[in-house]
């Protein structure tokens, strides 16, 4: 199993960059380590934040909710560098959503985007309930709730009508959304250079399971 002295190893400036399929064994370990309360908290002392002054060299972006119950580096045991975070409720993708992660792939040359969704989740709920109903809420919310309302026809076409179904589906239709909305993803996926996994998080036993593959990662790896 990959520890924290891998995680400090494989996110110092002068480490080689990593394979998409090595960055996710490293969020997997830490996530087996939460789920077991056995979390080591690396890379949160002075020293760790002191030595991120100049530059940043995460091993994995995070798109997920903005639940305060998905807390990524957390959920995967990292610390400050390792991971870069963007959250948006029900993972619903906007232009700052795809400028974050083109920075991500871009210019920090991040081999690894984790899209992360988790069950119960409120705007998944909020879609699904506007689908039955046909009617939608107020405000901003209405516009979170119709870039979600794809992934609810998507899984009712396929007889799913659960929340939690529903949230599966919507972490793989915004994996492969990820792909047609930004050239710069889709051609750092297409070389090799970066790979997309969608990640389903369970808030009752804090495992994470992946449900979408996109790219170079090993799916006998991800397992």
């Amino acid at each position: 199993m990959t520890d924290s002295a891998d995680l400090k190893n494989a996110t110092s400036p002068s480490s080689s960059r990593l394979t998409p399929s090595a960055a996710w064994d490293l969020l997997r370990a830490g996530n087996e380590r939460f789920v077991t309360d056995a979390s080591n908290h690396p890379n949160q002392d002075a020293a760790r934040r002191a030595s991120l002054t100049h530059a940043q060299h995460p091993v994995a972006v995070i798109f997920g909710c903005s639940d305060s119950r998905l807390a990524a580096e957390i959920i995967f045991d990292v610390g400050l560098g390792d991971v870069f975070v963007v959250r948006t409720a029900g993972q619903v993708i906007d232009d700052a959503v795809l400028g974050s992660l083109e920075y991500s792939v871009d210019v920090l040359d991040i081999p690894l985007i984790v899209v992360l969704g988790h069950d119960s989740c409120g705007a998944v709920t909020a879609a699904v309930e506007s689908y039955v109903s046909g009617e939608m809420p107020p405000g901003f919310i209405r516009s979170l709730v119709e870039r979600i309302i794809p992934s609810v026809i998507s899984a009712r076409r396929a007889g799913v009508k659960d929340v939690n179904g529903t949230v599966a589906e919507n972490v793989r239709q915004i994996s492969s959304r990820l792909m047609e909305s930004s050239m710069s993803v889709a051609k750092a996926v297409n070389e090799g250079r970066t790979a997309i996994i969608g990640v389903t998080y369970s808030l009752d036993n804090g495992t994470g399971n992946p449900v979408k593959i996109i790219g170079d990662l090993d799916p006998d790896e991800v397992g």
